[in-house]
């Protein structure tokens, strides 16, 4: 087999149809989910219902987005472009969306043109999450090596670099981590590599676990990986990137793993979101906003 042909891969292709009013908060969960790219055409081109947005020279345009959009995403694996359904079948602004389907696309130097997307990105001055591909910036002092692949979490995201600064600006040596949903494993490998002592990294894909404890060999840090039964007894730090939706289901879980004291990180959260998050987990602390990036924000509380 040729270089070439090894580094040909296939990507997975989620293809979804939304009315015009879900398209921005279909699009932006879909970059949450990390797809590796996302695009909207007109579902209706090439007939009669087809839109044209641009008006006559001159004249604004007729209107800002189609009735129905064809929404594509791009994802690294089948299980990923599955989970990313699983995921947004239950929220709220899905309502009038329909999934069309997950297919592979055919072999390309997939490998080669995702590279080129991803270099080394900075979560504060002195850590970096670099890809395997570049050399560590002289700056960093601490550094996760990750490449975009088979589960979320690279550290491109707005969401995932919130987790990664509070993770940074934090004292962690010692303590007891729980990553909900840990997909990558970046935020637990990060959780390591800031001095905390036992990590459980879950998630409910198996793909995924597997994917976390292969990143964290790589980074050579011990995560206990396995599937949401894993999480057992009380932790000082609890970590859930997810969707507000799934956070807001989970509220009674993740804080009865709260020990005294301990800290609780949610994210995957857009601004107009933070009441109804509050609101969930009011029976058992405060949440506030501790960041804010692109639309989206951190929340976090402290176990009383």
């Amino acid at each position: 087999m040729s270089a070439e042909q090894e580094n040909a891969a296939t990507l997975f292709e989620l293809l979804l149809l939304a009315p015009e009013a879900q398209v921005e908060e279909l699009s932006e969960a879909l970059e949450a989910l990390e797809a590796l790219s996302v695009s909207v055409t007109d579902a209706d081109a090439q007939t009669p219902a087809e839109q044209a947005l641009f008006g006559e020279p001159g004249l604004p345009a007729p209107k800002a987005g189609w009735q129905r959009s064809q929404v594509q995403a791009l994802f690294g694996s089948e299980a990923a472009a599955r989970e990313a359904v699983d995921l947004l079948l239950p929220q709220a602004f899905f309502a009038g969306c329909e999934v069309q389907g997950i297919q592979a696309l055919p072999d390309a130097d997939w490998v080669r043109q995702t590279q080129e997307q991803f270099a080394p990105v900075p979560i504060t001055p002195t850590f970096w999450i670099v890809p395997s591909w570049h050399e560590v910036p002289a700056a960093a002092q601490h550094s996760i090596r990750l490449d975009p692949g088979q589960a979320f979490g690279t550290g491109t995201h707005p969401s995932t670099r919130m987790c990664l600064r509070w993770i940074a600006q934090h004292p962690l040596v010692g303590r007891r981590v729980l990553d909900y949903g840990c997909g990558s494993g970046i935020l637990a490998i990060a959780a390591a590599k800031f001095g905390a002592a036992a990590i459980d990294a879950i998630d409910i894909d198996p793909v995924a676990v597997q994917t976390a404890q292969h990143n964290a060999q790589h980074n050579q840090v011990r995560l206990h990986t396995g599937l949401p039964d894993l999480a057992q007894g009380q932790y000082e730090l609890v970590l859930a990137n997810i969707l507000a939706t799934p956070l807001k289901l989970l509220a009674p879980l993740l804080c009865q793993h709260l020990q005294r004291g301990a800290d609780l990180v949610l994210a995957g959260i857009l601004e107009r979101q933070a009441d109804e998050v509050r609101a969930a987990y009011a029976p058992w602390l405060a949440l506030q906003v501790h960041d804010a990036e692109d639309g989206w924000i951190l929340m976090s509380g402290c176990a009383p």
